[in-house]
């Protein structure tokens, strides 16, 4: 799978249906059958998987230490918010109620690449986020290969 690159701004409509960008719908590869996964992201935003790769991720998850305690507050949050969502005819995909209120969704939605995932912010919190960010950005960047 290509890496999802770039940022669109979209509008989320009243019944919390958002419009996936034709760029990114392209990169979504035959198993993943026009679905995604959306779950509960880090730092108040919203992950949106492809169906295969978030497969590949619930994977991962299965081969950890259900003994471990972090594990299993990971795993229970994940997979408690994770949700599976068809593309519609429009290109559209349901977020639930309760992720819009996680990453405090109104009715802009930034949708950011992050390489295997979408991410969905409220512009107001990612300017934030990104501004707190920029001046340690190199520093940030420096056990990095680029």
């Amino acid at each position: 799978m290509s890496a999802f690159r770039g940022q669109y701004t979209y509008s989320l409509d009243s019944k919390g249906r958002l419009a996936v960008p034709a760029r990114f719908r392209k990169l979504l590869d035959v198993e993943s059958e026009d679905t995604f996964v959306v779950v509960k992201g880090f730092d108040h935003c919203i992950s949106v998987y492809p169906l295969a790769e978030w497969e590949r991720k619930e994977a991962v998850l299965r081969e950890q230490a259900i003994t471990n305690s972090r594990t299993r507050k990971v795993v229970r949050t994940l997979m408690a918010s994770a949700t599976e969502t068809p593309c519609d005819g429009q290109g559209r995909i349901l977020i639930p109620p309760p992720l819009i209120a996680w990453a405090r969704l109104e009715k802009d939605v930034l949708i950011n690449g992050a390489l295997d995932r979408l991410e969905l912010w409220n512009p107001e919190v990612f300017a934030g986020y990104i501004g707190d960010i920029e001046e340690t950005f190199e520093e940030l960047a420096e056990d990095l290969i680029l």
